[in-house]
C-alpha cells in the first residue's frame, strides 16, 4: 500500500484557546469545507460536545462525480489547545490520519495540518491519487484557508 503525506500550514489571526474552541468542534468543519462536498456530520453530539480520545464522528460526504458516501473517524488523541488526531475508521481511504497542530506565535497561532492517506486498489489507487485524489485534498485545504481568513481575518504576523 503506497501512503502519501500532505503538510499544510496555516497562521490565525487569534488567541489560541479561540482557534482551539473552533477547530476542536467537529460541526464547524462544515463551515470551512467546500460547498460541493455537502458535508454534513450525523453523528447524535451537541454543537457544545468537546472533543475526547475515543470520539467516533460520522459524516455524509459528496467528495467526487456527486457520489455520496458515509464516513467515519475516530479522535485517537487530544491535548488541549496542542493537538488532535483523527482516523478513518470507515470511509474512502485505505488510511486517513490526520493531525491538527496548534502553537501559539507572535500575534496569534500557527496552525499545521499533517496528512497520511492512502488510497485502495492498488495500481489503480496510485493512478486515482495523482489523477485526482491529491489534486481534491489539496483543492479542499485551499478553500479551508480562504474560509479561516474570511472567518479570522488575515495574519499579519
Amino acid at each position: 500500500m503506497k501512503t502519501y503525506q500532505l503538510k499544510f500550514e496555516q497562521y490565525l489571526p487569534i488567541p489560541l484557546a479561540e482557534a482551539w474552541d473552533f477547530f476542536s468542534s467537529p460541526f464547524n468543519l462544515a463551515k470551512i469545507t467546500p460547498p460541493e462536498m455537502k458535508f454534513v456530520v450525523t453523528s447524535d453530539y451537541d454543537e457544545n460536545t468537546k472533543m475526547y480520545p475515543g470520539m467516533i464522528i460520522t459524516y455524509k460526504i459528496t467528495p467526487i462525480f456527486g457520489i455520496k458516501m458515509n464516513w467515519m473517524t475516530e479522535i485517537t488523541h487530544v491535548k488541549e489547545n496542542e493537538y488532535f488526531v483523527d482516523e478513518q475508521r470507515f470511509g474512502p481511504y485505505a488510511l486517513w490520519h490526520h493531525q491538527h497542530h496548534f502553537k501559539e506565535v507572535k500575534s496569534g497561532v500557527l496552525m499545521t495540518d499533517v496528512l497520511n492517506y492512502a488510497i485502495p486498489y492498488g495500481i489503480i489507487g496510485r493512478l486515482a491519487n495523482e489523477v485526482l485524489v491529491a489534486k481534491q485534498i489539496y483543492k479542499i485545504f485551499d478553500y479551508r484557508t480562504k474560509e479561516v481568513n474570511k472567518l479570522f481575518g488575515t495574519y499579519r504576523g
